[in-house]
């Protein structure tokens, strides 16, 4: 248990509101935590490499997305101070262990797509 000033927090239990185990699925679950996180497994990236790779990601959403796991100690930004400054973002040993679970998941939509987006249609066709 960690005690803070306001009141004795557990964690490890995501259904209580306060828990900080709750805050950090929601960071991971995210969708565009898991593409950018799977981008920086391939290897370090510059924000625009980022941005160009992720289809559909606003440069809001990007920057939010990696700010957050900047400071949640999954993401290292580094600024070169070259003319023009130069950034790159890498995931930490903490980022990179969320990989395998992250890849499981990406796996298992690959392989389940057909029979979510049948389930869909029939759903969709079911309901008035």
């Amino acid at each position: 248990m960690v005690t803070t000033s306001d009141a004795p927090t557990i964690f490890g239990d995501p259904y209580q509101a306060d828990c900080p185990t709750r805050r950090i699925l929601d960071r991971i679950g995210d969708r565009w935590t898991v593409l950018v996180v799977g981008m920086l497994g391939d290897g370090d990236a510059r924000f625009s490499e980022l941005r160009r790779r992720i289809e559909g990601i606003s440069q809001k959403m990007l920057t939010q997305t990696l700010r957050g796991l900047e400071r949640d100690g999954l993401v290292l930004r580094t600024v070169y101070p070259e003319v023009p400054v130069r950034v790159v973002y890498a995931l930490t040993p903490a980022g990179r262990t969320l990989l395998e679970p992250l890849r499981a998941l990406q796996r298992w939509s690959v392989e389940h797509a057909g029979d979510v987006v049948a389930s869909q249609d029939a759903y969709d066709q079911a309901t008035p």
